[in-house]
């Protein structure tokens, strides 16, 4: 019988090409968390959209991009992660133009959820063609320093662009801009990506999907509607019930069959554990900090749209320098919570300075150091935690391993905004109870529950920070690591080979 033998991919510099066409899909992932932001009140008006239906502008997208997450990794596994990879783009590139079309608010709803639904499955595809890549250690750290620099800084220039683009051009190219990057991408992706998948038949975990699914809706779902209904009523605590069951569900579905959407054994790992933890936890102060920075230059400062965008440029410039310069150098040699938790402890104390801000804080004392802060913490905590969220996964299940990382940012990154802003607004509310409704007291209630919110921000990220220095007790790399990281890949290898040999199928392709 013929045999069919596993191919690597090819170690030249065309990976580090290929790496650049990546990160292009990467930054519109990232980016478009972000870019509609400031968009929202020109978008809102111009469409005729209610205030109380706005968020779903938002929230759409993250719903159906974190409840869809896991799938996408088991697909970009099962069918290969160039393809899926390829057919996202052009997916995510359609939704976009469909949203920019949008005459009203109901197709603008369906082209988020379509954009969250494709992201789903280029987010994990990226990565996992990332982590199969680039295998050895120093070449590993120096991409995943540049992958946790685009992942970090992503939002802020998110931030810039929706500001420049909403107010030179239209909030309709916030959505538009996404269509050359993504044909770029996939240009450049076709010509230098080799394919790579699981070997054996495509089998979906259906069961598992339909629970995941549901379990994260419901809590994001529930989070969302907090503001208005409260925590205490009865429609956010079922739903909050619904969806702590609906996990509790899946995880015990997944313990018992043959190939489970998530295998338990991706996320029992105390590195990998520790590395979601810190990006869910992280993303909390990012997101927080991108949303209250926005409201308080542009409600209580009187920044326009472009000089708000351009007031984050120092934040995308501490996570460049910490990411680019320090991380990368320093991610070879230490272990990984001696970079995680000191960036967590930074980024803590950065939403603690933002309890300082009063209406008339200069930008240069307040926003500005916040800002340089968050931006460092963020670039020592991303590279490493998304390095070591795939360290040492079994080859077969680098999409799904992925898709957790992605899973953590963006659930972490719904659920924290959608917890801050409830304390945020509760917190105005009551200081304009108690203080009055004029217009300077207006805006010292807005600076009030931003600061309340970013307290809490801040102990939830220390108290992260102390959790995965306990948990996260991976050793620093070192030559007898490395020897045994390469012995397990031969035999992952060598497994996935026979795997090939019966299937008649390569487990790694060249296109």
């Amino acid at each position: 019988m013929a045999t069919t033998k596993a191919q690597a991919p090819p170690v030249t510099s065309r990976r580090w090409a290929a790496l650049f066409f990546i990160g292009l899909a990467q930054i519109m992932i990232v980016l478009d968390a972000t870019v509609v932001n400031i968009a929202l009140p020109s978008l809102q008006g111009d469409l005729g959209i209610s205030d109380g239906d706005r968020q779903w502008i938002i929230t759409a997208y993250t719903l159906a991009f974190g409840s869809l997450l896991l799938l996408g990794g088991r697909i970009a596994d099962y069918t290969g992660r160039k393809r899926t990879f390829l057919i996202a783009l052009f997916g995510f590139a359609g939704a976009s133009a469909l949203g920019g079309a949008a005459g009203n608010f109901e197709m603008l709803l369906i082209a988020r959820v379509l954009q969250g639904g494709f992201g789903a499955l280029l987010g994990p595809s990226a990565l996992s063609l990332l982590t199969v890549m680039f295998t050895q250690p120093k070449d590993r750290a120096k991409a995943f320093g540049i992958w946790g620099a685009i992942s970090a800084a992503g939002g802020a220039i998110g931030l810039l662009a929706g500001g420049a683009l909403t107010e030179y051009l239209d909030w309709r190219w916030c959505l538009y801009v996404n269509i050359p990057i993504a044909l770029i991408a996939a240009i450049g992706g076709y010509a230098l990506l080799a394919e790579s998948r699981h070997a054996g038949k495509a089998r979906f975990d259906i069961p598992g999907v339909l629970l995941v699914t549901g379990g994260l809706v419901a809590l994001v779902y529930a989070t969302s509607q907090a503001e208005s209904a409260g925590w205490d009523s009865a429609k956010v605590i079922g739903l909050l019930t619904a969806g702590a069951a609906l996990l509790a569900a899946f995880a015990f579905v997944e313990s018992r069959v043959p190939q489970p959407l998530l295998p338990l054994r991706v996320i029992a790992n105390r590195t990998r554990g520790g590395a979601y933890l810190a990006v869910g936890l992280a993303v909390i102060g990012m997101f927080g900090a991108f949303l209250f920075m926005t409201y308080y230059m542009q409600v209580v400062k009187g920044y326009s749209p472009i000089k708000t965008g351009a007031a984050f440029l120092p934040m995308t410039a501490a996570v460049l320098l910490s990411a680019g310069g320090l991380t990368t150098r320093l991610l070879p040699k230490l272990a990984p919570r001696a970079l995680i938790v000191p960036g967590m402890l930074i980024s803590s104390f950065g939403m603690l300075w933002m309890v300082t801000l009063e209406t008339g804080t200069a930008y240069a004392r307040g926003v500005l150091v916040a800002q340089l802060l968050l931006g460092f913490g963020a670039g020592m905590i991303m590279p490493a935690a998304l390095n070591y969220a795939t360290h040492g996964v079994d080859p077969g299940d680098s999409g799904v391993a992925s898709a957790g990382v992605n899973t953590a940012q963006q659930i972490g990154g719904s659920i924290g905004i959608a917890l801050l802003n409830t304390i945020a607004a509760g917190t105005t509310a009551d200081y304009l109870d108690s203080h009055g409704r004029s217009p300077a007291i207006a805006k010292r209630a807005v600076v009030e529950g931003f600061g309340t919110a970013s307290a809490w921000a801040a102990g939830i990220i220390l108290v992260g920070a102390l959790i995965v220095a306990v948990l996260m007790n991976t050793p620093r790399p070192n030559h007898q690591a490395v020897a045994e990281n390469t012995e397990t890949a031969k035999t992952a290898e060598s497994i996935e080979s026979a795997e090939a040999v019966e299937t008649a199928e390569p487990v790694l392709a060249h296109p």
